[in-house]
């Protein structure tokens, strides 16, 4: 059969065209999977009881169904996108995320304008009511105990340049205080190599108390992983150490140190807790950043065993603080021992690895909003989504849809290379008769193993 060739000439589309002469593509195994989770736990008859509040009547334009605008959230997390216009644009491209959200081929998906519109009207807690029915599934799911939890904070860049800052008692832009400071000495028309240096001399520049950002208030001037500089916002999470489910999220100012963010993430991840096992938490493992006699007192008195490594402080002065020094030393010796070393590197294991699902490739690392209400109503929709992947790794071993695609092409390969095997050793079991025993399964030994590496590359 001859190999055909493109003909570059100009096509004209038909008029009309029946659906069944449409070229159908296969829809995502990962998704199909997904959905079925989804309609195992009636997710459309859920979220439309949280939010029958914001329907009134049968008169306006119609409006986005809530199943399908959770799930574009959660296609935002499963894809990677941080921006709405990217998740709207990705589903328009997409005929299996187009089947996964449930639009048939002649409906228009859903425009970023209305996805963007359908968050400003949703409230935060209805956001917050879908993180608590997936963990309402992790516990269904044996996938939730609460009794060890680990927690951990990290830094998101916030949609708002440092360049645009201004003062918080008049309103002036930096750029202006600056040119104000440089004719207070002498300089009337400064340049801005003499700006930059006149700010470089300066000390607490980048205060919080004097500087502001007019579109992002929320935002903090912070110190990124990195050593860069940039407004930014806190998240800080608690993880279940048994199965690294995502308990508790929280969104906090960035220049709040981790002693003062940890109370309110305790009291939500206390709550989750308390309705997965009835009892709460019973063992809580952080980072050094969190160690103080403070954090160390509530723990006792909210009855949770700690595990916080100490900083090297030097030596103590414990008079008029012996209720302290019981606490410190007590921590201190759980930290010796040998479950606390081992629950110190678990803990950094799961939390990073909600921290890179979430954010490096779940693209939040460097927000698209603005606002602490607005960033926290994707935030909690990601973390559902977080915990949606682990029941998804439980049962069909995968929990993102790039690792379906790497499963399912491994599959393919392993039956191939099986396929190729069989027929080899056929052909080679009709030789058999003509060899030796010896002979025959040391050939058969080494066509296998060129077979298999052919086949997979490994």
């Amino acid at each position: 059969m001859a190999m055909g060739t493109r003909k570059r000439r100009a096509r004209q589309q038909a008029l009309w065209m029946a659906t069944s002469e449409v070229v159908r593509t296969p829809a995502n195994p990962f998704y199909e999977r997904l959905n079925e989770i989804l309609d195992e736990w009636r997710f459309d008859q859920r979220v439309e009881a949280f939010c029958r509040r914001y329907y009134k009547g049968p008169y306006g334009q119609p409006s986005l169904p809530p199943g399908i605008y959770f799930r574009l959230l959660l296609i935002g997390y499963f894809e990677g996108l941080g921006a709405e216009r990217a998740i709207a644009w990705r589903v328009a491209d997409s005929l299996s995320l187009r089947k996964f959200i449930g639009y048939l081929l002649d409906e228009k998906t859903p425009d970023h304008s209305t996805i963007s519109r359908t968050r400003r009207l949703f409230w935060l807690e209805t956001h917050r009511a879908v993180f608590r029915w997936a963990l309402k599934i992790l516990e269904k799911e044996g996938l939730l105990t609460g009794q060890t939890v680990g927690v951990d904070a990290t830094t998101l860049e916030a949609n708002a340049a440092l360049r645009t800052i201004v003062r918080r008692d008049s309103g002036q832009p930096y750029d202006e205080f600056l040119k104000g400071l440089a004719k207070r000495d002498g300089i009337e028309n400064p340049t801005r190599e003499q700006l930059a240096r006149l700010d470089r001399k300066r000390k607490k520049k980048g205060s919080n108390d004097d500087w502001t950002h007019p579109h992002d208030p929320d935002s903090r001037i912070a110190q990124m992983k990195d050593g860069s500089t940039h407004l930014a916002h806190k998240v800080e999470h608690a993880v279940d150490m048994g199965s690294g489910a995502l308990l508790a999220l929280t969104l906090q100012g960035a220049d709040q140190g981790d002693t003062t963010t940890l109370t309110a993430t305790l009291e939500e991840a206390q709550e989750a807790a308390r309705e997965a096992n009835g009892g709460g938490i019973d063992e809580i493992v952080t980072d050094k950043g969190y160690h103080s006699d403070a954090v160390l007192d509530r723990l006792y008195l909210e009855d949770v065993r700690s595990y916080l490594p100490e900083p090297d402080r030097g030596r103590r002065c414990w008079e008029g603080k012996h209720w302290e020094q019981r606490l410190v030393y007590a921590n201190r010796q759980r930290m010796g021992g040998k479950y606390g070393r081992q629950l110190l590197r678990k803990r950094g294991e799961l939390l990073e690895r909600s921290f890179a699902h979430m954010y490096e490739t779940g693209g939040m690392r460097r927000l698209h909003l603005r606002g602490r209400e607005n960033i926290l109503k994707r935030l909690v929709v990601h973390a559902a989504g977080f915990n949606l992947g682990l029941v998804m790794r439980k049962r069909f071993g995968v929990g993102k849809p790039r690792q379906a695609g790497s499963l399912i092409s491994l599959i393919f390969a392993a039956l191939t290379a099986l396929r190729v095997l069989f027929g080899r050793l056929w052909d080679l079991g009709l030789q058999a008769f003509s060899l030796t025993t010896q002979e025959s399964f040391s050939v058969v030994l080494q066509s296998v193993a060129e077979n298999w590496t052919t086949a997979t590359g490994c």
